[in-house]
């Protein structure tokens, strides 16, 4: 029953968004009434406070897994958090009881050493791949690391205190490209280039991910930060990636933890959107030009979603989509995070294990479709 009332509802709220009603109150007071019933009340296989998210081995494209993390958890409380000014007061009130019920959440994943980060799986008990049967294994032995991409997003998403971000940001400088080794598993144009790695792990192979690189830079930009070397170099990778074309030709190797171009271009705009970056800002009509491009071939509506948002925040014109067919956008298995052992190893070994999918998963979460479509229609 209640697969079928979420079917409907968000059948109806896609046809009055895409419509042209997306200033209604009452579709953005029942869209934000949906998140918060999708939002976990008592500890159980997810914490209480969190959103439900699953995983999918790519080579099985049947069975999702529930997997506990505080990725979607933070994204959905970071947007909530940017969205609160342009909400009635009473829907101000829905967000405010969301994001209040989320910030608790966020302490399981916290590094147990002092160090202010935060990991992608639980850190009270450590585990690998939550409900991974044989993967469960590696629990004590392959538990990874922390990474700048969630400790950047929970910060934002607990409006963490100015201070505390410096202190954070200044850490991140010492897991960058160059300090300790030197990443082998990108262009050989970036071997010298001290931009952050993805992962806090001295002993981590470093990792490059254009995508991660620009969540942190957002943190950077949001809290107005004064930029280091590090960030710099972060913004010189970005740039190139774009000048050379690699994110629209090699997503999967220049953002191998998103993986696809209009995910890029979705982070890529609301980085842009904090404050303007001049390296950015002379790229802007080709990403423009891409993402017109990219929204008149894609299929998916959350694509659609994405890519319209992005052009938004880029000052174009409000798309005008077609409503879908009356199926669930909560069941749209949208992926948005690709998790890929493959990722980590050196040249040329990513691109053949990549190719094989073999250590590849997807990610979904239904109460974050709901976001991005609240997301576009706030922002239209």
């Amino acid at each position: 029953m209640h697969r079928l009332k979420s079917a409907v509802f968000c059948a109806l709220f896609v046809m009055g968004v895409f419509a042209g009603n997306a200033n209604d109150t009452s579709v953005t007071h029942r869209l934000l009434q949906q998140i918060a019933a999708l939002q976990i009340k008592k500890d159980g296989v997810f914490p209480a406070g969190s959103f439900p998210s699953y995983r999918r081995y790519a080579l099985n494209k049947t069975r999702w897994k529930a997997d506990i993390n505080p990725f979607f958890t933070g994204l959905i409380a970071l947007t909530l958090r940017n969205m609160i000014p342009r909400l009635t007061p009473y829907q101000q009130q829905t967000a405010t009881g969301i994001l209040a019920r989320t910030q608790p959440v966020f302490n399981k994943f916290l590094n147990r050493t002092g160090r202010t980060s935060y990991n992608f799986w639980p850190t009270d008990t450590v585990k690998v791949f939550p409900n991974g049967g044989w993967l469960n294994w590696m629990d004590k032995t392959e538990a990874i690391p922390d990474d700048l991409d969630d400790t950047s997003i929970i910060l934002m998403a607990l409006d963490a205190p100015p201070e505390l971000v410096q202190r954070v940001h200044d850490s991140m400088q010492l897991y960058a490209n160059t300090r300790h080794r030197k990443v082998r598993n990108s262009f050989k144009r970036y071997r010298d280039l001290p931009a952050y790695s993805t992962w806090y792990g001295k002993n981590m192979p470093i990792d490059f991910d254009v995508s991660v690189l620009a969540n942190v830079l957002y943190m950077v930009q949001q809290y107005r930060l004064k930029w280091n070397a590090s960030d710099s170099a972060s913004l010189q990778l970005l740039e190139n990636s774009i000048k050379s074309g690699a994110i629209f030709s090699r997503p999967a190797y220049i953002s191998p933890h998103y993986e696809r171009t209009p995910v890029i271009l979705y982070h890529l705009a609301r980085l842009m959107a904090v404050r303007p970056i001049p390296e950015l800002e002379q790229h802007r009509p080709l990403l423009v030009k891409t993402a017109k491009k990219l929204l008149l071939r894609s299929e998916n509506i959350l694509d659609q979603v994405i890519l319209s948002t992005a052009l938004l925040r880029w000052g174009q014109p409000a798309t005008e989509l077609q409503p879908p067919p009356a199926v669930a956008i909560e069941e749209n298995t949208f992926c948005l995070f690709i998790a890929h052992m493959a990722s980590l190893a050196p040249n040329p070994f990513k691109t053949i294990l990549g190719a094989l999918k073999i250590t590849k998963f997807h990610y979904y979460c239904p109460a974050y479709n709901d976001l991005l479509l609240l997301e576009f229609a706030a922002l239209k």
